[in-house]
């Protein structure tokens, strides 16, 4: 069988801040599934600020995506058609795929999940990517402790909302930053933040640093950095000595509309302070991934972490979900929902 479908390509490389005119709709039809793989229709798209620095030609750590090709995302979708003795119609599967509405991808790229262990977005979110990054930083790269205190930064999403709920299972003291008076009450009343601080209320770095002076009178023994820009220039002075940083993204700094702090001033407090600056990137610790899951899928179940999405409609509005979540517009982990969900 074949299968027609409709796809969003990258349509032109974004200078600035993402636009309509940078994505393109388009009708395709996929082929029959051949040995080893799968044909799916996509229930849940997963949109995540990395795909931002994927539509640029510059060298990453991934190649970038080519004009003329499909955006990719993780998703969850249902089997409809199957080359592989190993999955059968029905069959719900995660896994990287284009922006469309169906897809063909290899059974080695895709993993089965249960239904009935948590909802089919959650393998997108908390049980997902974006929770096993969370939880990376937090254990791996940050080797974060009891009795010290950690800066969290978008602590309402995604990645820092459940870096900051085992921060404070750990017994640290969970300083939030987020955008807006209502996310900073949410990290308070949901993601178990002591307190949280506007950097949008805050004019510049030197006024949000001394709010975090006030905050963390003893200093910052770890900083959670989601988003680089003002926050972290704020964060840095008010850094231990032996103080770690994990670099999970610099949102602020990925459509080049704010700058980097000059670096001499930086790289000095790095030196004096004495600090462990490692970047990440969660695919390199995937292995660990049954070690995330066993500490926090049984938490998950129990009811005991929370979390939100913000739910976009039908993949003709994943562009506009898409620009929205760079701008800080989501709460919690952005979705598309493209098909209907049969959980």
């Amino acid at each position: 069988m074949t299968q027609q479908t409709r796809q969003i390509v990258l349509a032109s490389r974004p200078e600035a801040e993402p636009g309509p005119e940078n994505f393109r709709m388009e009708q395709t039809t996929l082929p029959a599934p051949g040995p080893g793989e799968v044909l799916v229709r996509v229930i849940w798209m997963s949109l995540d600020p990395y795909m931002r620095g994927r539509m640029s030609a510059a060298k990453s750590y991934v190649p970038p995506i080519e004009v003329g090709a499909p955006m990719t995302a993780g998703c969850v979708a249902e089997v409809i058609a199957s080359g592989d003795a190993g999955l059968k119609p029905g069959d719900l599967v995660e896994g990287r795929m284009a922006w469309a509405e169906h897809a063909l991808v290899p059974v080695s790229e895709v993993k089965r999940i249960d239904p009935a262990a948590a909802p089919l977005a959650a393998w997108l979110g908390v049980l997902g990517m974006p929770g096993m990054t969370a939880w990376t930083g937090l254990n791996r790269i940050a080797q974060a402790k009891a009795g010290e205190t950690i800066v969290v930064s978008a602590a309402t999403g995604a990645v820092g909302s459940l870096a900051a709920q085992l921060a404070r299972r750990k017994g640290m003291r969970v300083i939030g930053v987020a955008g807006g008076p209502d996310k900073c009450a949410r990290a308070v009343a949901e993601y178990g933040c002591h307190v949280c601080l506007d950097h949008r209320a805050a004019p510049d770095a030197r006024a949000l640093s001394d709010q975090i002076r006030e905050a963390a009178p003893d200093g910052v023994d770890v900083y959670f950095e989601n988003v680089g820009g003002k926050t972290l220039e704020a964060v840095l002075p008010r850094m231990n000595i032996h103080g770690r940083i994990a670099v999970c993204g610099t949102i602020a700094w990925y459509s080049g509309v704010d700058n980097p702090p000059p670096l001499p001033p930086v790289w000095r407090t790095i030196l004096t302070r004495r600090l462990r600056i490692e970047g990440f990137i969660v695919f390199d610790h995937y292995a660990h991934t049954p070690e995330f899951l066993a500490e926090v899928q049984p938490l998950v179940a129990a009811g005991e972490i929370r979390w939100r999405e913000t739910i976009a409609e039908g993949l003709d509005n994943a562009p506009a979900a898409f620009m929205g979540l760079l701008q800080g517009k989501n709460d919690g982990k952005q979705l598309v929902r493209i098909g209907a969900d049969p959980a």
